[in-house]
């Protein structure tokens, strides 16, 4: 599977799911969104994790599982059965890594086999993990993972367009990977470690106008195991989470619930479609002072938002907005 095959289903509800294995990771990023380090042991519970993936049926699965963390790799074994299931029943699968076990010479062979057998692998590489893992052990670590057949990509982070690490970056990848190698960009945002100095996120549009959210199309297993409908980092840490963003937890819920409920939420549906300002404003809710994603998670329990949702995107009629969308 090719970044670019990834990234196209993101915008279509359940056509992915996000696993958070753990909260760990060897590393100490300064622009972490998670805050994760090695004394975090905040982590789904492992057999909740396989009977939910274990859920899955190949007329009833999300197309792609992308396993991520804090380092997904510090649990090896459980992301090569994680990957086994989510595959067996037709899904295909990916994993974010940052890269610690590139300061070996030697790719550990644990961590080989649960590479192995995912169907593509993405790297994060920044300024910060730099600090971390010298880019040139990243570089090798990835040639020896493409020479063993799997899809490779980078996930870069950077400040934003005129960021000159970025530019660098990129052409450095381009040069070693003769341009076969793809990157995704994403620009640093004030959560985890980055909150005391990342730039604020962006504020909230004019209501009248729609603003579709992307990021409530696939579900979010959190730490806790909670499964969300947003992957927005203060909704996946912040307990109680928005009723409308809850979509359940893998102890009691299987694939198909939380897929229907993501699919057949009205209030859902509308935030994909015309955003969370532009839903409060046609129900007559006042203006959110805070972000756009602040907007969103105070329309929990409000149910004149709710009802207007229900109004426009309840049924068989309310499921084409996001066909639409």
């Amino acid at each position: 599977m090719e970044l670019a095959e990834l990234v196209g289903l993101r915008p279509f509800p359940a056509a992915g799911l996000l696993l958070g294995l753990t909260r760990r990771c060897p590393l100490r990023c300064r622009h972490c969104s998670t805050g994760s380090d090695l004394t975090v042991r905040e982590e789904p519970n492992a057999a909740q994790l396989l009977r939910f993936v274990g859920s899955f049926t190949t007329e009833n699965r999300p197309d792609v599982v992308m396993l991520t963390g804090g380092e997904p790799l510090l649990l090896p074994t459980l992301a090569g059965e994680l990957s086994f299931l989510a595959r067996r029943a037709g899904s295909r699968t990916a994993v974010l890594s940052g890269m610690f076990f590139a300061r070996s010479q030697r790719i550990p062979p644990a961590i080989l086999r649960a590479i192995a057998q995912v169907d593509h692998f993405s790297a994060s590489l920044d300024v910060y993990h730099e600090r971390e893992v010298a880019r040139a052990d990243v570089f090798r670590a990835l040639h020896h993972i493409r020479e063993s057949g799997v899809s490779v990509s980078f996930h870069l982070t950077g400040t934003g367009a005129d960021d000159p690490y970025l530019a660098d970056i990129t052409r450095a990848i381009d040069k070693e990977f003769g341009g076969r190698v793809p990157s995704l960009v994403n620009e640093v945002r004030p959560f985890g470690r980055a909150a005391s100095w990342a730039r604020p996120a962006r504020t909230g549009p004019d209501p009248s106008a729609a603003a579709p959210c992307s990021m409530a199309a696939w579900p979010v297993v959190a730490f806790d195991g909670t499964v969300l409908a947003c992957c927005n980092q203060d909704t996946v840490d912040r307990r109680p989470a928005p009723a409308h963003l809850d979509l359940g937890h893998i102890g009691s819920d299987d694939w198909a619930a939380v897929r229907r409920r993501a699919l057949e939420s009205p209030v859902l549906r509308m935030i994909r479609t015309v955003g969370p300002t532009h839903l409060a404003a046609r129900s007559g809710a006042a203006p959110h002072p805070g972000s756009y994603c602040d907007g969103c998670r105070a329309l929990g329990g409000n149910e004149a938002v709710a009802a207007g949702a229900r109004a426009v995107a309840s049924g068989p009629a309310g499921a084409l907005l996001d066909l639409a969308a």
